[in-house]
């Protein structure tokens, strides 16, 4: 397909979301920025130019998810790129004081969530015969974290999702793909810093590159897996944890 390029991407106002929306756009990309936080959302598409849309959009549910992707398909004509970011955090509490209602309310959010938004942007690209898609996962997805549970089944959940619907649609021009951050210096993390959720230092300590990455690194990795420089990638997760999952030693990695 000729003409402009466009990017769907979910939880886009803040952290990776809105590093990832940065990224498509400044490779020429109309930007489609999906997110709760609508106001804010609209103030980033502001920022990115006349080729952006700011939509609200609460991926855990089915109507604003179908809403979201055809006013997408009406403003722009056309998906080809499609970043599932949308997420919460997971409440750092023992599992005998973890609530089914939480548990659920965060499986349904990443991994409901990422299925739906797939699933509608699939039937937009299904008939062009291309298409990419790039689901967030975790090293909570492919490590063990004590009393991420949640968390951790949800971005699980998404590697097994991506390898599926990679298999599926592969004979149909539509790449899927996941990547597997490890700890980013976003306003979430901080924020779980200041309440005392995790400690910084410690954590950088068990990283074999010794800091935490920055948003712009994560897109990166996601523009790549959406580019034509992954033309024969799909179905693959890609890790870009500094090391985080490779590393099996004792003590300190860094």
């Amino acid at each position: 397909m000729d003409g402009q390029q466009v990017a769907l991407i979910t939880g886009a106002a803040a952290g990776i979301g809105w590093a990832t929306a940065q990224r498509f756009a400044a490779a020429g990309y109309a930007v489609a920025i999906l997110d709760l936080q609508h106001e804010v959302a609209q103030e980033r598409a502001a920022q990115l130019g006349a080729d952006s849309l700011a939509l609200r959009c609460d991926v855990s549910s089915e109507e604003e998810v179908k809403g979201a992707v055809a006013a997408v398909l009406e403003r722009f004509g056309r998906l080809d790129a499609v970043v599932n970011n949308a997420g919460i955090g997971n409440p750092h509490v023992p599992t005998v004081e973890q609530s089914l209602e939480s548990f659920e309310r965060i499986l349904h959010i990443h991994l409901s969530g990422a299925f739906m938004i797939s699933r509608e942007a699939a039937r937009v690209m299904l008939p062009a015969g291309q298409g990419a898609i790039v689901n967030l996962s975790s090293i909570a997805g492919v490590t063990g974290l004590p009393r991420r549970n949640a968390y951790g089944a949800a971005k699980a959940g998404l590697i097994a999702m991506t390898r599926s619907m990679a298999c599926e649609w592969a004979g149909h021009g539509i790449r899927v793909n996941a990547v597997a951050p490890g700890f980013v210096a976003t306003e979430l993390v901080r924020k779980l810093e200041s309440d005392g959720s995790i400690n910084i230092p410690r954590i950088e300590s068990r990283i074999p590159l010794g800091r935490l990455a920055r948003p712009e690194e994560i897109a990166e990795a996601i523009f790549f897996l959406c580019s034509p420089a992954a033309s024969y990638v799909t179905g693959s997760v890609l890790s870009v944890d500094g090391g985080w999952a490779a590393f099996g030693d004792a003590g300190p990695a860094s």
